[in-house]
């Protein structure tokens, strides 16, 4: 969060936040991690690391935070266990 802050004034349009603990992992992206860094700034926040599925996406969209503007899929993409349209559709359904 502290480092998130430091980059507010620092003309940065977004921060990748990836949970190096869990990506590539495909047992679930860090929400909690994720949307307490969101509360903390003002620039959109993307998430990453360990997103699996539909499920994942849906988690983010539940934690109600406004600055989370995105997600990395990335391996879940790759594998198959996502369907790009079927994650557009539903990111877009809110």
């Amino acid at each position: 969060i502290d480092l998130g802050r430091r980059f507010e004034d620092a003309g940065v349009s977004a921060i990748l936040f990836t949970d190096v603990d869990g990506d590539g992992l495909l047992q679930g992206v860090n929400v909690r991690a994720t949307a307490a860094l969101a509360r903390a700034v003002r620039i959109p926040v993307i998430a990453s690391g360990g997103v699996g599925g539909l499920a994942d996406i849906e988690a983010l969209m539940a934690a109600n935070e406004s600055n989370i503007e995105g997600v990395v899929i990335g391996r879940a993409l790759y594998d198959g266990r996502i369907d790009a349209a079927r994650a557009l559709r539903l990111a877009n359904s809110v």
